[in-house]
This record gives structure tokens, sequence and C-alpha cells, in this order.
């Protein structure tokens, strides 16, 4: 059977995706109550919490640079995956451990929240470029079945995504702050799950087109490399490097954005400077460069769910349903559940329209549309609405419907474009790159978030002045909505620098 032809997906992509679900329902369920925990349990104020949460946020997406770039010269996909799993599922029993020390031993729990932090963004980085870059290398070059792979394991984030906050904050967000820790433990104990699965299936059914496995360590590599004490020990390393890089910037001096700007010239020196490129692929590697700046404009209103939204969840959000106080942290669950239910009907829709299936940038440029509606509808919702007063649940429901919409419409279109785009020997560093804009857009958004005007707090940002919940959810309509037009208006050029079909 011709493989650009075929319907049916490797069985290798069922892996992947169970794989990424049980990760995701750690990240997602420590997420969902994190910036509870630091207000509630640790006592940080929300100016804080929001900036601590953007830095966490920022490098659990800058360190896949640093991942995707040993995984392609050293230790190849597999361990890469393993390794971090590990380091992730140990960051989540050391703030286990914090949940039971934050009343009687507020210095260690202090030390133990970075600490565990500090863990979890290291064992990130190795883990998540090497998941993302393996499911296009399933397919044969050009196969019409990888953005719909891409959506199929999009939808196994979100099932992790969907179940991770239900679960966690059902036994840690109980209105007792001495719960919080349940959350960790239980977030800790679906990162095992995750690792075991990669282990135990990766071999058998994680191969490329020719029947051949994915993601071994690169032939002709020094042994001392791979060695487990070497990677242990390095991987320990990490882990306190990152611990001091996120205190440094919490508590000492803002640096990590200038850190961004650096890192993407230097990767992009390093990329373009590379003579065994020719000028397509260098054009190609430009259009993943340009989609990744217009990204952050998205991930930096979408990822306010886990900092405001979850601020304006549990402060201004009707959620008494008579029998049953609904937690904060479910909303975060949300998102995902609209992503399970409608991933197939966007994979079906970007199939059934063949050639009148929109380019990606387009797509793209629809995404942060979407995006946009979403929260000019919340807005709507609380105009004219006075501090203190509950909104209804329908309101906050509506945009994380709309922001799904854009999400489908960009993040795995997104993942697909970098796919297509990136020349093979710089894959996993490109994945990682697109990450980096994620990482450009978390510390954005931990910046925004602390502008929450609450109490009658003004704030302002560019010279925008913010009154209210209205003002606050405008500037993300203004932000979204201007990238949006400015993509739809670049996109045929995209498209000739691309010099492809989509």
């Amino acid at each position: 059977m011709n493989q650009t032809a075929s319907t049916k997906h490797s069985k290798g992509l069922y892996v992947l995706f169970a794989t990424e679900m049980w990760e995701r329902f750690n990240y997602y369920g420590m997420r969902a109550i994190l910036v509870l925990f630091m207000t509630k349990a640790l006592l940080f104020d929300k100016a804080f919490a929001s900036n601590l949460y953007g830095s966490y946020t920022s490098l659990v997406y800058l360190t896949p640079l640093l991942g995707g770039f040993i995984a392609d010269r050293y230790w190849g996909n597999r361990m890469s995956i393993i390794a971090g799993g590990l380091i992730m599922a140990t960051g989540e029993f050391i703030l286990f451990f914090c949940g039971h020390l934050y009343d009687s031993s507020p210095e260690m729990a202090s030390f133990l929240f970075f600490a565990g932090l500090g863990f979890m963004i290291a064992g990130n980085g190795f883990f998540k470029p090497n998941i993302s870059s393996l499911v296009g290398q399933l397919y044969p070059k050009g196969d019409r079945r990888i953005d719909a792979a891409y959506t199929i394991f999009y939808m196994g984030i979100n099932v992790g995504g969907g179940i991770g906050p239900f679960i966690c904050g059902l036994v840690g967000d109980t209105g007792n702050p001495a719960d919080f820790k349940w959350a960790f433990l239980v977030a800790g104990i679906g990162m095992l799950i995750s690792v075991a699965i990669q282990k135990l299936f990766h071999h058998k059914y994680v191969l490329d087109p020719e029947g051949k496995v994915l993601g071994l360590i690169p032939k002709g590599q020094p042994k001392i490399y791979t060695n487990a004490v070497v990677a242990t020990v390095s991987l320990i390393a990490l882990s306190f490097l990152m611990i001091g890089l996120l205190y440094v910037d919490a508590k000492i001096v803002n640096y990590l954005t200038y850190l961004l700007i650096a890192t993407v010239l230097f990767i992009a020196f390093v990329i373009f400077s590379d003579k065994t490129l020719n000028k397509l692929e260098k054009q190609r590697i430009g259009v993943i460069f340009i989609t990744a700046f217009f990204v952050i404009f998205f991930w930096s209103a979408f990822e306010q769910a886990g900092a405001s939204l979850t601020f304006f969840a549990e402060e201004q959000t009707q959620r008494d349903i008579g029998i049953f106080v609904i937690p904060a942290s479910f909303f975060q669950s949300l998102n995902s559940i609209f992503v399970i239910t409608f991933a197939p009907v966007f994979a079906w829709l970007w199939l059934k329209l063949g050639k009148k299936d929109p380019a990606s940038p387009t797509k793209m440029a629809m995404g942060l549309a979407l995006l946009a509606l979403g929260y000019l509808w919340i807005a709507f919702g609380v105009k004219d609405v006075q501090p203190g007063i509950k909104v209804s649940v329908i309101w906050l429901t509506g945009m994380y419907l709309l922001h799904t919409w854009g999400e489908l419409c960009l993040s795995p279109i997104g993942l697909s474009l970098v796919n297509k785009l990136a020349p093979l020997k710089f894959a996993s560093l490109l994945m990682a790159v697109w990450f980096l804009a994620n990482a450009a857009a978390n510390k954005l958004a931990g910046v925004l978030s602390s502008l929450y005007p609450e109490a009658g707090r003004s704030t302002s940002f560019l010279g925008y002045s913010m009154y209210n919940m209205h003002d606050f959810f405008m500037l993300f309509v203004f932000m979204a909505g201007t990238a949006s037009i400015l993509l739809f208006i670049l996109t045929k050029r995209l498209q000739q620098m691309m010099q492809m079909d989509k």
C-alpha cells in the first residue's frame, strides 16, 4: 500500500500518545494548584506568585533547547525522555514534602518549593522536545497524515491535561491548604507511569517507515556520555542550576527576558551560519522563527489560565452549584476537555478540505483571532460588574471554548509545520525553538498576570491603564487581535518562503 495514501496511523503514535498523556497529567495537574498553593499555603502575594509562575513556566520551555541539543548529539530521544521523566517525578515528590512543611517550617518549605520546581524544569527540558519530534519521524516526509497525527498526539496531551487538574484538584484543592501536598504526590505517580510506558513499549512500536527503532543513542558516541552514573550526576547538577536560576529571577534580578533574547540570537547564528544548509532550507527555517514570534502573543494570553484566570475563577466566578462548590482548579480541565471533544473534528476538517485546506500560517492567524474573541466574550461578561460580585460560569466556560478552537488552529499545526520545514540535522533543536517562543510567552504571561486589577487597584501596561477586569481582559483582545491581522497579511509571503502548498 502507498504510505502517503494510507489513512492508518503507526502504532508508535499511540505509545507516544500514552507517554505524553501521563506526563501532561503530571504537569497540568500540578499547574492547576500551583498559584493557589503559593498564595494560600506559602502566603505569597498575587503579584509575586504571578511573576514566579511566569519565571517557572518560562524556564520549563527554555530548557528544551539544551535537552534537544543533547538528544540530537549524545543521548538520543528515548534515553532523554526516560531520564527527563524520572527527574520530573523527583521534583513532584520534593513538592510533596514541601506541602508537609509549609506550616511547621516555612523556611525549609520555601527551599523545597524552589528545589521541586528546579527539578521539574530540568526534567521537562529533556522530555518535551524529544517526545514531540518523534511523532513526525514515524511518517515519510510529505505524508499528509502528519497534520492529523500531531492533532491525535495533541489529544493525548489533553487527555492528561483534562484528567490532571480534575484529580489533583479533587485531592488537593479542598479549601484546606494542608491538602495541596496530595496533588503533588498524585502528579508524581502519573509521571512514573509515563516513564514506564516509554520504557516498556518504545523498542517494539516506535519505528520509522522502514521499521527501524527511532530515537536510539546516535552511533559512534563515547560510552562515557551515556554512562548511567555520569548522566544522573549531570541531571542533578542541571536541576540545581535551574533552582538557582529560578531563585535569582524571582528574588534578586529579573534577567530572564534578556536571556531569552540572547538565546534566540545565538541559536539563529548557529543555524544560519551552517554552510551545509542551502537557500531554501534557510528560508524555511526563517518561517519557523517568524511564526514562533507570533505565537508568543497567543501563549502569553492563553497561559493566563494558570495564573490570573485561576484567581478570577477563585474570587469572581460563582462556583457554588448548591450541592457542591466547584474547586477553582477544575476550570483548567475545561480547555483539555474541549480539545478532546473537538480535536477529531479539526483533524477530519483539515483532511476533508483537501486542496482547499488553509495554509499553516493562515490557520495560526485564525487561532489568534479566536483567542481574541474569547477574551472579548469574557470582557463583555464582566463589563460594569463591581469588584467582589461573582459572575456566571458561562463566561469562563465560553472563553475556554473559544480559546480551545484557537489552540487547535495554532498549536498542533505549528508543531507539524516545524516538522515539515526543519532539516533533519536540526530537527530537535528547531522543535526546541518552537518551545522557546512558549518560554518568552510564559514569562510575559506572568508579568501580565501580575497586573491583575483586584480590590480597586489600577495597573498599566505600555501606557494602557486598567481599572477593572473589563480593562484587563481587553488588553488581551487588542494584543491577540493585532497579531492575528499582521499574520494574515504575511501569510502569502511565508508560503513563498516555504515553497510548499500549505
